[in-house]
């Protein structure tokens, strides 16, 4: 019997350990979940035989060694920055290692040991990174090997919310971690390439340089740019692409109406408020706008943003209560993005019979043969419920493919990696498809970069 160490028992492990425990029998495998909140583990667990819960404190070192050293294979579901603690546990008894988060430069420093020991650490196997980067390959491999070049790669994810679940005029929802949705595109600008020419987006830029994309039967939605674009000029092989961008998908209004909390300063995480306990929401959109004996927080925010009050954007903040002077933030020392995060959570969190939608959109430009083409390959796939939601599915059914294929010796090079190779991405790909995770492709002549044009340039 093959035992199946799960460290996290959070959102994201639902489908994960429903499907590892659907092949629990056929391939004699047994769970254990272990989790710092037991109750966590056992709600994961159920009531299923091959399945054992357990407490896990992961910074503790005997728990963690304990745990990892009667496993056969550890999957990782923590937060990405504790993975190392894990994956150094795993070097110590020689255990290969899943996880679904972006190798850190922690984890890739173990590369050279991991490969002495012949171990496999599989990074970025979930959505995005992870299906993102399989159905991109497939794609560019398929194009190498018949002798093209490639000369354009866009690629765009976004975690949405359905079409009959939207029911706001914002058209979003939180379907994963509000932090990294308050957080995102901070920390560093945004670089790529476009037709040869190296370009650059810092923050404050960020949401009003957006593309607009079409996704047939689902509509228009825009992307706005991602940090790390350039990385994968050598991740992908693709040094001598002439336009490389990695974006985020939002629906069309989304970027401009948030660029208000940044240009407001509401999304900085950098400092704490003063007395943000007994903040009200009207109080914390007013620390941000100056002072006036006369004009309201309203007049004051239109004035400051230069909206009018029959702009769309204006509803788009009333539909937020932000100025509700009986609310409170009531988080103590509280930076900014943290007090916004609490507002956005009262009107952004799912209710209990909405459903999630994963959207992911690829474009690839390329020569063959002296013709120029293009390959526009799209993926939307909405979850069934709150616990089988679209990103738990995307998220955990590539990491317990990737699992059990380690364990069967059919994924083989060792290594700390992602999947890009043709023996890890060909067969998980094909087994998504039996899940309905499926691309679609259509291919056109080449069109360039962006013919619908930018926004907010």
């Amino acid at each position: 019997m093959k035992n199946i160490l799960i460290i996290g028992a959070g959102k994201s492990t639902s489908v994960l350990i429903d499907h590892l425990l659907s092949k629990a029998e056929t391939e004699d495998l047994f769970l254990k979940i272990g989790d710092i909140d037991i109750e966590n583990a056992k709600n994961a667990c159920g009531n299923k035989n091959l399945c054992e819960a357990f407490h896990l404190d992961v910074f503790n070192a005997e728990s963690r060694e304990n745990a990892v050293k009667n496993a056969d294979i550890v999957i990782s579901m923590l937060p990405a920055r504790f993975h190392i603690e894990v994956a150094k546990a795993c070097v110590k008894f020689k255990k290969n290692m899943v996880t679904a988060s972006y190798i850190s430069k922690e984890m890739k420093a173990l590369d050279e040991e991991v490969k002495q020991n012949g171990l496999i650490f599989m990074n970025e196997i979930g959505v995005d990174p992870g299906i993102d980067h399989m159905s991109a390959m497939q794609v560019i491999d398929r194009i190498r090997d018949k002798g093209g070049k490639i000369l354009l790669f866009e690629s765009f994810t976004g975690g949405l919310v359905a079409p009959e679940s939207d029911t706001n005029l914002w058209n979003y929802k939180f379907t994963w971690n509000p932090r990294n949705v308050v957080v995102a595109g901070q920390g560093g600008v945004a670089e790529f390439i476009q037709e040869g020419k190296f370009k650059y987006i810092p923050y404050h830029r960020l949401f009003r340089r957006t593309e607009l994309l079409h996704i047939k039967d689902y509509g228009k939605f825009e992307g706005y740019a991602n940090r790390n674009s350039l990385d994968y000029m050598s991740i992908y092989g693709l040094e001598n692409v002439l336009t490389l961008f990695r974006g985020t998908i939002r629906r069309v209004g989304f970027s401009r109406a948030w660029n208000m909390f940044v240009q407001l300063g509401m999304t900085d995480d950098s400092f704490t408020m003063k007395d943000s306990e007994n903040m009200s929401y009207r109080d914390f959109v007013n620390s941000f706008l100056p002072y006036s004996p006369t004009d309201t927080v309203e007049l004051k925010l239109r004035h400051n943003l230069k909206i009018d009050q029959d702009d769309l954007m204006w509803e788009k903040l009333l539909e937020l209560d932000l100025f509700n002077k009986d609310k409170k933030i009531g988080i103590k020392e509280a930076t900014p993005a943290q007090a916004l995060q609490k507002i956005l959570m009262d009107k952004w969190s799912l209710a209990p019979s909405d459903k999630d939608m994963i959207v992911m959109y690829h474009k690839f430009g390329y020569e063959l043969n002296g013709e120029k083409k293009q390959i526009d390959a799209t993926m939307v796939h909405i979850g069934k419920d709150q616990k089988e939601t679209a990103m738990a599915k995307t998220v955990g059914l590539p990491v317990a493919i990737a699992t059990l294929k380690i364990l069967k010796g059919e994924i083989t090079t060792p290594g700390v990696q992602l999947p890009i190779k043709k023996e890890v991405y060909g067969p998980i790909l094909k087994e998504l498809e039996k899940h309905d995770i499926i691309f679609k492709e259509t291919e056109t002549e080449y069109l360039g970069y962006n013919p619908y044009g930018e926004v907010g340039n």
